[in-house]
């Protein structure tokens, strides 16, 4: 069962495995004689089996016309989405069609056709958004091993004197990429209910004598899971070129149970304590059991979507934990989607208690000089026009109190995978001359 969870979806042999198997039942349910009815008339085939799929591509495209009119997922669906619906539920009519007049064993064909059809339409859009990489994620489950972490060293946490890039000497026994996999973290504190989290540890982190480094507290999108993929991958890159040295991420689960709920950011009686598990549990266990640099300039708070909010709201809230921030196409604030909906499930209907749980009036409530030192992230694709404008307005709020501001739109990018790595790259970019990992500025 492990090995079907891990089988990977996107740009892999299994995609186009069951792209060819939906093309190969198209094709037999094609093929087929005109038939007669009872009353001997002949009852031809390709009229009606293109009535089937013109009427299927019709409906895909209404619902996906649909989605984005009522703003049913969220954000704005693109044109790539539409196309896939419309091919989809093509390929589902097609088969409807074939039921009629037809053979035992055309029927049983059919009938698994459509849910090839399904299969090929989700695994086409998943692979366009790019955010969940193997079977098991779609389904909320991530599949990565339990990693073994490396002998803890409590006499190695101080902030280095130098920056390490210009001290560290890499070992030449030294990984050329790190290793990612997943571990449990209990909710000590908050009493809430963590998926496990996911865990990069970058080359330099894996050789004997490791220098303590720099962590990043990482958070994905809802519906979403915690899973540290592309986030590792894009270090893996970083530490290539720079020498094996990059942050140590943990990828928290800020959603809890299965990950099909929404606790904004917020402790609640409804969905549990999920910030403190994060920025208490999480942050305690990381310092109990991560070799990482015991200064709040070394650590990231970050997040992609739902997550971004999070982050926005966590580095506002606790600049003596985070002074730095990531927000890949973040929301404005925790619950911007529904925030009816948040208010009185989250707040108990408390407005004034909603408005003061907003990243934005956090920082706008500070006193002076509780931002020094932070530097602070937004990004969001270009055509994600509504992250864009979040992104905008929390980083004029940042950028207006004199917080190391950065607004960068990943250009051709909407809200799935390439937002997700393109922010991030750029998040790192701005990042690792503050955290002393390269020698620029």
């Amino acid at each position: 069962m492990s090995a079907i969870l891990e089988l990977p979806i996107i740009n892999s042999p299994a995609m186009w495995i069951i792209y060819l198997v939906a093309i190969a039942f198209t094709v037999t349910l094609l093929i087929r004689k005109n038939s007669k009815s009872k009353h001997g008339k002949t009852k031809r085939w390709l009229p009606r089996a293109l009535i089937g799929v013109v009427a299927g591509a019709i409906v895909g495209f209404l619902i996906y016309l649909g989605g984005n009119a009522l703003d049913l997922f969220g954000v704005e669906l693109p044109g790539p989405v539409g196309t896939w619906a419309a091919a989809t539920f093509a390929g589902i009519g097609l088969a409807i069609a074939s039921f009629p007049h037809s053979k035992p064993w055309r029927k049983i064909v059919a009938a698994i056709s459509i849910l090839a059809h399904l299969v090929a339409g989700a695994t086409g859009i998943n692979a366009l958004y790019g955010l969940n990489p193997t079977l098991g994620s779609v389904f909320g489950i991530v599949e990565e091993d339990q990693i073994t972490l490396p002998d803890f060293n409590a006499d190695n946490r101080q902030a280095p004197t130098q920056p390490l890039a210009s001290t560290w000497q890499a070992p030449a026994d030294m990984p050329s990429v790190g290793e990612r996999g997943s571990v449990p973290i209990p909710g000590t504190t908050s009493g809430f209910v963590a998926r496990d989290a996911g865990i990069y540890l970058p080359p330099a982190a894996l050789v004997e004598n490791a220098p303590a480094l720099p962590v990043v507290i990482m958070m994905m999108g809802y519906v979403g899971n915690p899973d540290p993929t592309i986030i590792s991958d894009v270090l893996d890159q970083f530490a290539a070129d720079h020498n094996g040295l990059a942050p140590i991420v943990v990828v928290a689960d800020q959603l809890g149970g299965q990950g099909d709920v929404d606790p904004a950011c917020a402790d609640s009686a409804k969905y549990g304590n999920a910030e403190t598990y994060v920025t208490t549990d999480v942050v305690n266990w990381v310092n109990a059991n991560l070799n990482v640099i015991q200064d709040p300039k070394y650590w990231t708070v970050a997040g992609y979507s739902n997550g971004g909010g999070c982050a926005a709201k966590y580095g506002a809230k606790d600049p003596g934990t985070f002074k730095n921030i990531i927000s890949v196409s973040g929301e404005q604030y925790p619950g911007s989607e529904t925030p009816d909906a948040v208010q009185a499930d989250i707040y108990g209907g408390d407005a004034a208690a909603f408005e003061a749980s907003k990243p934005v009036n956090i920082f706008q409530a500070a006193p002076a000089g509780t931002y020094a030192g932070m530097t602070a992230t937004f990004t969001a694709g270009s055509e994600d026009p509504d992250f864009v404008s979040m992104a905008t307005t929390v980083s004029n709020a940042t950028q207006a109190l004199g917080i190391a501001t950065t607004l960068f739109i990943v250009q051709g990018a909407d809200h799935g995978g390439d937002a997700v790595s393109g922010g991030l790259t750029e998040g790192f970019n701005v990042l690792y001359p503050v955290l002393g990992l390269s020698t620029g500025t």
